[in-house]
């Protein structure tokens, strides 16, 4: 058995309108989310989803990879989803392929803003266990925090004032293990229907 998904969940005192605007728009998603330095979408596919080329910077190189998504905004429980698949060639990415997905949630007063995702360890399963997977896991939920702070008030992420204000993005700020079941257990089923990057 191999270690589990990452999964990270935050309450966000926004509407579920922007929390969407701010994660779905490439520009936007790259301004808060560590993961990624560029998100660049490269072509529609007919099932309404599109298939894009990312970077995430590190120093002396640009680790480059593809994706698919597929999003889901009207659904009978009034919830969101987004799926993605994402795959690398670059042998000094520490993720391989990979799946995840993310829920938006209304809930009273904002919206509920959850993921989970896997990937195949590309440089062993044991340093991904030690050390890539939390690290990874602990940039996602600082990143969700970031998320938060722009909605709910606007705070620019990664701006001098984000990291000093006593309301800085903080990782503990949220759920790192799901309420019930497993990580990913609540993935929509466009996750399994996705077409391959």
């Amino acid at each position: 058995m191999g270690p589990a998904p990452i999964y990270v969940e935050i309450d966000i005192a926004a509407d579920i309108d922007t929390v969407w605007r701010l994660t779905q728009v490439a520009e936007n998603h790259t301004r808060w989310d560590l993961r990624f330095s560029r998100i660049s979408p490269t072509e529609t596919l007919d099932s309404e989803g599109y298939r894009f080329r990312y970077e995430r910077r590190i120093p002396f190189h640009t680790i480059t990879g593809t994706g698919t998504s597929r999003g889901e905004i009207k659904r009978p429980d009034g919830t969101r989803t987004s799926a993605l698949k994402f795959t690398t060639k670059d042998r000094l990415s520490p993720l391989g392929d990979g799946r995840g997905y993310w829920r938006y949630v209304p809930i009273p007063g904002g919206t509920r803003f959850i993921t989970g995702y896997d990937y195949e360890p590309a440089w062993g399963a044991v340093l991904d266990r030690i050390l890539i997977r939390p690290f990874v896991g602990w940039m996602t939920a600082w990143s969700f925090d970031s998320l938060r702070l722009w909605a709910e008030s606007d705070i620019e992420p990664h701006s001098p004032l984000a990291f000093w204000k006593p309301g800085r993005p903080r990782a503990r700020n949220c759920l790192r293990l799901p309420r019930r079941g497993r990580p990913m257990d609540d993935a929509p089923a466009t996750l399994s229907a996705l077409e391959t990057p």
